[in-house]
């Protein structure tokens, strides 16, 4: 079996890391536009500090990220140009609902967004549509306290029946939450949840977690209604946890992290809570509180797909047993010392995805799509102002092949394969410019400067070829 020959190859983003505009056509401000950059940044992004407002002491690289909402057309161009057969995008919930409680959607938002999908379809692209990519309108968080409120569901449902009845000719492939296990990692960058003091912060995130996942089975629900063609998918970010040693208690805690991972999408592929989560939250006292007919929901109306990023494996340990720790897309653990590391600190392991993808699609035995895989770097222009980012290259060379081997070997049933980011764009992690990822440089640099002009990495070229031969040319 190989790649099949409508296999949706292109590139990811989200709205918050490239749009920038937020002061525009009505937009309200979003939990992501208020994650500073530098050192407060994880403070406020798990919660720990309260800031839903922009001071004059920080910067806020969500503002202007990379100007996308100018910027729309040339770039739809450039991933035409390498051929891209799907874009996965996300909208901004505070473009179409500004304060998110309101009954009527903003109509300059919803028209960018069909601007989009327009210029989208002239080049023969699909977008593959992220209805929440960790974006909480501000106006619920100070109303509602954000996801940990039942009301979020129904003010995500309106912002839902909005899309998929409004592009309803543009988009069928849609995602309801990106990375929703991220709530457990950042839940204020996740969910719009803050702290307060003395409280219970792992029973406010599940309860969190609950009402998103309620509310993504009932988008479900709605998609197909809307539109019989509409599939959508989960996403979380994976990667599978490897025991430091065979020891039996590494053995054990690498199980635990990937239960940990994996619950979210047990809940919303196979419908029901799993028993492990079941016990383990009840035992802790923090099972959340449920509505009459939720259990009914989640078994009704499982995703078409899963989709995940992928962007290393992880190495676990026993608590207390030491070790050295490595980064990792939020996820700390071990350092693995058989894999080579990214100049932030994160493992390089493409086999990781072959292993992956077998362990989730044996799990679930549902479609799979990998929505985000790629390499943060450092790229430097030279005199000529052109970039050789030949490591980059190296990095998907590496994991397409490991991808490709799961479905030509393994059997895994794969829809596509979109990389983070084809643009450059502002890191989600750590607010950075620097930490570049795509195969179109943007002059954009880490002090604001810069003309947000586009051009083509070596890495462009490459990606076009692979592209054009269905993987066969790496």
């Amino acid at each position: 079996m190989s790649l099949q020959e409508n296999f949706l190859w292109g590139g990811a983003s989200a709205a918050n890391q490239c749009e920038g505009g937020i002061y525009e056509d009505g937009r309200g401000l979003a939990n992501v536009d208020v994650c500073p950059a530098g050192k407060d940044r994880q403070d406020v992004i798990t919660g720990r500090r309260k800031m839903l407002r922009m001071d004059k002491e920080h910067v806020y690289p969500a503002a202007e990220a990379v100007d996308f909402y100018h910027h729309f057309r040339e770039d739809i161009a450039l991933l035409a140009e390498m051929g891209f057969r799907v874009y996965r995008m996300s909208i901004a919930w505070t473009r179409i609902f500004p304060r998110g409680d309101e009954e009527e959607p903003n109509e300059a938002g919803l028209r960018f967004y069909e601007e989009v999908f327009r210029e989208c379809r002239m080049h023969g692209i699909q977008p593959l549509v992220t209805i929440c990519h960790f974006d909480c309108p501000v106006g619920l968080i100070e109303k509602y306290g954000g996801w940990r409120n039942r009301k979020m569901i129904d003010f995500y449902l309106r912002l839902c029946r909005t899309l998929f009845t409004r592009y309803k000719e543009y988009v069928v492939y849609w995602l309801n939450f990106n990375e929703i296990n991220m709530i457990l990692h950042a839940p204020f960058m996740g969910a719009g949840l803050c702290f307060e003091e003395g409280e219970n912060e792992e029973a406010v995130k599940y309860q969190a977690a609950h009402h998103e996942l309620v509310a993504g089975a009932l988008a479900v629900k709605l998609a197909h209604e809307i539109n019989p063609e509409n599939k959508v998918g989960c996403m979380f970010a994976a990667g599978s946890a490897y025991p430091c040693t065979c020891r039996p208690e590494d053995v054990w805690e690498a199980l635990l992290t990937d239960q940990e991972n994996y619950f979210f999408v047990d809940v919303q592929a196979r419908g029901y809570y799993p028993s492990y989560a079941k016990s383990r939250l009840s035992r802790q006292g923090i099972w959340p509180v449920m509505a009459e007919g939720d259990e009914e929901i989640l078994q009704e109306n499982p995703v078409d797909f899963i989709s995940f990023s992928y962007y290393n494996s992880r190495c676990i340990a026993a608590p207390g047993t030491g070790g050295e720790e490595a980064e990792g897309n939020l996820f700390k653990s071990a350092k693995n010392p058989y894999l080579q590391y990214s100049e932030w600190g994160w493992p390089i392991d493409p086999l990781g995805l072959r292993i992956t993808l077998n362990e989730v699609y044996d799990r679930y035995q549902k479609p799979l799509f990998i929505v985000e895989n790629g390499l943060g770097a450092v790229d430097t222009p030279d005199e000529k102002g052109e970039i050789d980012d030949g490591y980059r290259i190296d990095y998907l060379r590496e994991h397409i092949r490991a991808m490709k081997a799961a479905v030509e070997e393994d059997g895994v049933e794969l829809m596509g394969y979109t990389t983070w980011a084809p643009i450059d764009l502002i890191s989600a992690g750590s607010g950075e410019m620097r930490k570049r990822y795509g195969f179109v440089y943007v002059d954009k640099q880490e002090d604001g400067s810069g003309t947000f002009a586009r051009s083509r990495k070596r890495s462009f070229y490459w990606y076009r070829k692979v592209i054009e031969t269905n993987g066969e040319v790496l």
